[in-house]
């Protein structure tokens, strides 16, 4: 194991309170045998769940399910919280020496950690692009609970990041028609790219075999109640924190025979579990981020110094940002 004899001092962020950041320092110990050290080149910020955390409203009951691998501190305050890092091997086993890994791990400059947690990006995915694997990983896992088929009529409500890669994941099923359902007309662009129709909640086409809903806004989960057709079903993917969501199961929701469905990335979808790992879905989900296209999501990087003073408008729900990059070069 290659070493350089040295501790090193690395630059974390934390969320310290309701709407508070901070980026504090840590000393690193030499990595143990088995582990990596990984200098950042990259990051992401997951907009939704990152601004349930920044606003502390991760319920209680969910403190130990909410917690990312290689989480520093405890909820609600203060946590070292993110699971989006490409980065570099300096040191740790000879053969990634120098390889250009994606890790499930905080916003950190510098960081050890298990050889057996990181992957090594396919040798043609730009870095950059490699940040949207932890999105694309909930898309898949989606999708598999979903299950669609070819030829289906499939509406995807809300044209964030995750909601946007279940239409271009749905989008490649031979003759299925996919349509991306948003109260943003500007996310017709992100739609016609990525191969898939566009429609707003009310122009959208009903009676769908299958619905996706991934707008975070209880508003979202009435219209892809509404769009499902008879007996169809309906996958709820947005997480709410600690908010009340009130969803209208009267009327029809009964005699139609709609079943909802939740999906969450935490754990492997059930038709794939018994033959899966997380690190294989991982794998697959880089594998997946081949298509240039997909960069249509990513906005300018932002300086991982500048997060403590940028990340409140990033968050907010208004700034029309997909995924914010974060460059550690």
């Amino acid at each position: 194991m290659a070493t350089s004899g040295t501790d090193e001092v690395a630059q974390a962020l934390w969320y310290t309170g309701p709407g508070q950041v901070e980026i504090r320092q840590e000393s690193l110990p030499e990595p143990q045998t088995g582990e990596l050290r990984v200098r950042a080149l990259y990051g992401a910020i997951s907009r939704g769940t990152e601004g349930l955390v920044l606003a502390g409203r991760v319920p209680a009951s969910e403190y130990e399910r909410m917690r990312a691998p290689f989480m520093g501190g405890d909820f609600p305050f203060p946590v070292k919280y993110g699971y989006s890092t490409v980065g570099r091997v300096e040191q740790g086993t000879e053969s990634l020496l120098g390889r250009t890994i994606f890790s499930l791990h905080p916003h950190q400059t510098l960081f050890n950690i298990r050889a057996s947690a990181v992957v090594v990006l396919p040798k043609d995915l730009p870095p950059q692009r490699a940040v949207l694997a932890a999105n694309m990983e909930t898309a898949l896992n989606a999708v598999w609970d979903a299950a669609p088929s070819p030829a289906d009529r499939i509406a995807i409500v809300g044209g964030g990041v995750v909601g946007s890669l279940v239409a271009y994941l749905c989008g490649r099923l031979p003759g299925a028609e996919v349509t991306l359902v948003d109260v943003n007309p500007a996310r017709a662009e992100l739609a016609k790219a990525f191969g898939v129709s566009f429609a707003t909640p009310e122009s959208a086409k009903g009676d769908c075999d299958l619905v996706v809903h991934a707008s975070g806004n209880p508003t979202g989960l009435g219209t892809a109640l509404a769009l499902a057709g008879e007996e169809a079903t309906v996958v709820e993917l947005s997480w709410y924190g600690n908010s009340a969501v009130t969803a209208q199961l009267g009327g029809a929701f009964h005699s139609r025979r709609l079943r909802l469905l939740s999906s969450q990335v935490g754990r492997i979808a059930p038709s794939h579990r018994p033959r899966w790992t997380h690190g294989r879905r991982l794998a697959a989900a880089l594998a997946l981020l081949a298509d240039a296209r997909l960069e249509l999501l990513l906005a300018t990087p932002v300086a991982f110094r500048d997060l403590p003073d940028q990340l409140p408008n990033i968050l907010d729900a208004r700034s029309g940002i997909l995924c914010q990059p974060i460059s550690y070069l």
